[in-house]
């Protein structure tokens, strides 16, 4: 796309307030978000813990996901979805217990909660971006991508998970809702690109929230990490380097999921590290859409490991991207190079 082309279509883009767009998407993650709770609360016991149980955590992911799917399709019916889950292994016959403990979290049918997981199924790759709504799009595929559940593991021991949704147009990220259903009592956050990012209660009917802002720390040797609580995720020991390298003597915000962008995007940690933890692995577009254009309207940066945009142009995975920093933007240029250093990219 030649430079005028890229001008004109961002300006669309700005001009767009995506109204009704995020006021569906704030009701399907909320009514997700409580689905969650649930099961959180009715099937997650000592019991499954103790054997390792992830049904509840499977029953949660689908049905979280037949919920928005559905939400959006009854909305958006032409707009597809990226969702992470489809329903293979829940039309299985040994799947009928399962199956009805989904359908009944959701509250639908059986074949409407199947039907509307799969509604999540789009692939995004460039050529298949056909079934875009006119009224919405500028030009190119319009899409929106939802991971159901974010933070499986947080999910099981009761701590923090998030349902995080996301809303594409152009390989842009335009509009995010980061539902963090444990964080603070429940509550969400929502971004409209060029609009702010606001916390809203996961209660209630509430579009209007408080407006949040990143961390006012310039002086990065000041700043804290925001890391997972499991260290698979992200490369903790190169994690440990980097914060020496840089100065940083603060213990990390340790917290699960996407929640971890709230926590940027809010102040409660100013940087953010998703290393690359084997080679060849790429990030899914649904566990950084929602979370990266929260922290970018609340005043941070995100990039890539190399300070490269996120690209999500090029279907369900980062294809041209290796990890994540995100920061509250005072400091980012620094933790790049120190990051690029550490891990020899």
């Amino acid at each position: 796309m030649d430079t005028v082309g890229f001008i004109i279509i961002s300006a669309k883009l700005s001009a767009m307030n995506y109204e009704s767009e995020l006021k569906v998407a704030v009701a399907a993650v909320r009514a997700a978000s409580k689905v969650c709770q649930q099961v959180q609360a009715n099937l997650v016991t000592a019991a499954t813990l103790e054997k390792k149980d992830k049904s509840p955590v499977t029953v949660a992911d689908f049905a979280s996901q037949a919920v928005v799917c559905g939400a959006l399709r009854a909305a958006f019916p032409s707009v597809p979805v990226v969702g992470e889950e489809d329903s293979k292994e829940l039309r299985e016959d040994e799947a009928a217990e399962l199956r009805a403990k989904v359908a009944q979290h959701a509250g639908m049918s059986e074949a409407d909660a199947l039907d509307a997981i799969d509604h999540g199924g789009f692939d995004p790759a460039p050529g298949n971006q056909g079934g875009v709504n006119p009224a919405i799009s500028v030009s190119g595929g319009t899409y929106w991508t939802l991971d159901p559940i974010d933070g499986t593991k947080g999910f099981l021991r009761g701590e923090q998970y998030a349902v995080a949704l996301g809303l594409i147009e152009n390989g842009q990220v335009v509009l995010g809702v980061l539902g963090c259903p444990n964080l603070d009592g429940g509550l969400l956050m929502t971004a409209v690109r060029g609009q702010g990012a606001k916390k809203l209660a996961i209660d209630g009917e509430d579009l209007e929230g408080e407006t949040v802002g990143v961390s006012a720390i310039e002086d990065v040797a000041q700043a804290n990490f925001c890391e997972s609580v499991e260290s698979g995720h992200s490369d903790q020991d190169a994690s440990v380097k980097i914060a020496a390298e840089l100065g940083i003597t603060a213990e990390p915000y340790r917290i699960d999921s996407q929640c971890k962008y709230a926590a940027v995007a809010r102040g409660d940690a100013a940087i953010y590290l998703r290393l690359p933890t084997r080679p060849g692995y790429r990030e899914k577009i649904w566990d950084h859409a929602a979370g990266m254009i929260v922290v970018e309207e609340a005043g941070g940066t995100v990039t890539d490991v190399l300070g490269n945009p996120l690209d999500f142009s090029l279907g369900r995975q980062l294809d041209h991207n290796r990890g994540v920093i995100a920061t509250n933007g005072k400091f980012h240029g620094r933790v790049v190079e120190v990051v690029r250093d550490a891990i020899n990219v």
